[in-house]
C-alpha cells in the first residue's frame, strides 16, 4: 500500500515541477563548434538534483556545416548546465532571460579514450558584459591563480596554504563588494570553502565559517560540492561510541525516520531543520550502496522521508533517489547493457536472452576487481553451461583493455569494454558507486540480486542452491 501511495504522490510532485516550469524564463545558447564536430549531436544537460547528480537532457541540436548550433531551455533560477558533444563536456552557468554566445573547442584526437569517458573542455564565452556570471567566474579564477602562481614550484605547508586561501577570501571581499549577483557571491564563498576542505582545514573552522547560521542552498552547485564533501561519513563519526543509539542501529534495527531525525538533531550544527534533513537524505543515499546497511530498511526510511519533509527541493531529491533505486531493485527489469568483445563484436543484454546472467563491472586499475577475476573463471568452469558470465571493463583506454585480454588468455568468458556514448554507457545505467560491482539477472531478464554477492563473498552458494541435482526418490530395500 505504501509503495502504491508513494508512486501516486510521486506523479503529483512531478506534475508540480512541470507546472511550475511554465512560469520560467527563456535561455538561448547560440554557439559555434570547431569543424571537428561538424554533423555531431550537441546536448544541453541539466542536473536533476545535486545529491544524486542525475543529469537530464534539456535540449538537442546538430552542429551544422558551419559549426553553428542553437539550444534553448526554460529555467526560473541560475543553474549549472553542461554542453556535450560525444564524450566532451563543457560547463556553463545560465541565468533566466539571457542569450549566450559561445564556442565549443576542437576534439583532442591524441587521447586514447573510450567514447563514454568524460573529458572536460573549456567553453569560450563571447561577452562584453563584465557583470555576466561566467565572465565573473573567469575573473575569480584569475585572482586565485595569481595568488598561488608563485607557489607552483614551492612546498607549502598547511599553514601557508591556509594563509593564501584567507588572502583569496580577503581580496575577493574587496574586489567584488559592489557585485549584486547573489549566485556569484555564493560561488566565491563555497569555492573557497571547498578549497579549504581539500586542504584539510579543521571541521570546526569549516562548519563555523561556511555552515553555521548560513542559508541551506541545495540548488547551488558550489555549496553542494562543499556540502557533499564535508558531510561524507559525518553521521557515523557523530554516532561513534553511542551504544544502541548509533546510526547502524537506528537504520538496521528500528528503520524509523522519526527516530533517526530525533537522534541527528542532537548535533548542534544540525539544529537547522532543513540542513538536518539535507544531511539525512544525502547520508541515506550513501548508505543504500553500503553493504553495512540493510537496503530494505534504508529504502523504507527514504520513503518515510519523502512523506515527511515539507521542503519541496528535498522532496524532489528523495523522489529522484527512489526512482533510481526502484529501477535497480530486486524483481525489476534489469537495465540494458552492452559493450564490445575481444573480436570487436557488439554484444548486449538481448544476446543472453532467456539465460541467467552473472554481470560484473571491473577495472584493471582496481585491485579488488583483479582479485575477483580468477574466482569468476572458477565459477565459469562449474556453471558456464547454466549461467552466462559477462564482465564489463570500465577502463578509459582501449589499448589497456586489449592488452589485459592478451595477458589473460584463460579468461574465455564474455568480457566486454563498456559501450560508447554517455547516455547509453552501461556503468551509468547501473548507477555504479564503486568497483567491482556484481548483478545477477534471472532468465526473465529481471534482477534476482542487486547488487549480487561477489565470488569471494560466496556467490557460489547461490548457484549451488539453484542448480544442485535433485535427489532421486528411494524406497527402503530397493537398490
Amino acid at each position: 500500500m505504501m509503495r502504491t501511495l508513494f508512486h501516486k504522490k510521486l506523479l503529483f510532485i512531478s506534475f508540480l515541477f512541470v507546472f511550475s516550469a511554465g512560469y520560467s524564463q527563456n535561455v538561448k545558447i547560440l554557439g559555434k563548434a570547431h569543424p571537428s564536430h561538424k554533423g555531431k549531436a550537441i546536448s544541453l544537460l541539466a542536473y536533476n538534483d545535486l545529491v544524486t547528480y542525475t543529469r537530464v537532457r534539456e535540449a538537442l541540436d546538430t552542429v551544422d556545416n558551419n559549426g553553428n548550433f542553437e539550444l534553448n531551455m526554460q529555467i526560473n533560477r541560475t543553474e549549472v548546465v553542461q554542453l556535450q558533444i560525444d564524450n566532451f563536456f563543457g560547463k556553463l552557468y545560465i541565468q533566466p532571460d539571457y542569450v549566450y554566445s559561445l564556442t565549443f573547442p576542437a576534439k583532442d584526437t591524441t587521447l586514447d579514450v573510450r567514447g563514454e569517458t568524460e573529458t572536460n573542455v573549456d567553453l569560450g564565452i563571447i561577452s562584453g558584459d563584465t557583470t555576466e556570471l561566467n565572465t565573473l567566474i573567469i575573473d575569480f579564477n584569475k585572482v586565485y591563480n595569481t595568488i598561488f602562481a608563485n607557489a607552483q614550484n614551492q612546498f607549502l605547508n598547511k599553514t601557508r596554504v591556509f594563509q593564501k586561501l584567507d588572502t583569496v577570501k580577503l581580496i575577493c571581499s574587496w574586489r567584488y563588494k559592489k557585485n549584486k549577483n547573489n549566485y556569484f557571491k555564493s560561488y566565491v564563498e563555497y569555492n573557497i570553502a571547498e578549497l579549504n576542505s581539500n586542504a584539510s582545514r579543521s571541521k570546526t573552522y569549516l562548519s563555523s565559517t561556511f555552515l553555521a547560521n548560513k542559508p541551506v542552498q541545495y540548488n547551488q552547485y558550489e555549496y553542494m560540492a562543499f556540502f557533499n564533501a564535508f558531510f561524507k561519513g559525518y553521521l557515523e563519526a557523530f554516532s561513534s561510541g553511542k551504544a544502541n543509539e548509533n546510526i547502524h542501529h537506528l537504520i538496521n534495527t528500528t528503520g524509523q525516520y522519526a527516530n533517526l531525525k530525533t537522534f541527528v538533531k542532537k548535533d548542534p550544527l544540525l539544529a537547522n531543520d532543513t540542513l538536518c534533513e539535507l544531511v539525512i537524505i544525502k547520508s541515506l543515499w550513501d548508505y543504500y550502496y553500503n553493504p553495512q546497511y540493510d537496503k530494505e530498511q534504508v529504502h523504507a526510511i527514504i520513503e518515510q522521508f519523502f512523506e515527511s519533509t515539507k521542503v519541496p527541493g528535498l522532496k524532489k531529491i528523495a523522489s529522484n533517489i527512489l526512482q533510481i533505486i526502484n529501477n535497480l531493485s530486486v524483481g525489476s527489469n534489469a537495465p540494458e547493457f552492452w559493450g564490445i568483445d575481444r573480436t570487436g563484436k557488439r554484444l548486449s543484454k538481448a544476446d543472453f536472452a532467456k539465460r541467467y546472467i552473472y554481470l560484473n563491472f571491473f577495472s584493471t586499475k582496481n585491485i579488488e576487481s583483479m582479485k575477483e577475476m580468477p574466482k569468476i573463471m572458477d565459477l565459469v568452469k562449474k556453471y558456464g553451461d547454466k549461467v552466462a558470465f559477462v564482465s564489463i571493463c570500465t577502463d578509459d583506454s582501449v589499448k589497456i583493455f586489449k592488452n589485459y585480454l592478451k595477458q589473460n588468455p584463460k579468461y574465455t568468458w564474455t568480457i566486454l569494454q563498456d559501450g560508447k556514448g554517455f547516455e547509453d554507457a552501461s556503468f551509468h545505467k547501473y548507477n555504479l558507486k564503486g568497483l567491482p560491482a556484481f548483478f545477477f539477472i534471472n532468465s526473465y531478464g529481471n534482477l534476482a540480486q542487486s547488487p549480487a554477492q561477489s565470488p569471494t563473498q560466496g556467490f557460489e552458494y547461490k548457484l549451488k542452491a539453484m542448480f544442485r541435482p535433485k535427489k532421486k526418490d528411494t524406497k527402503i530395500g530397493i537398490h
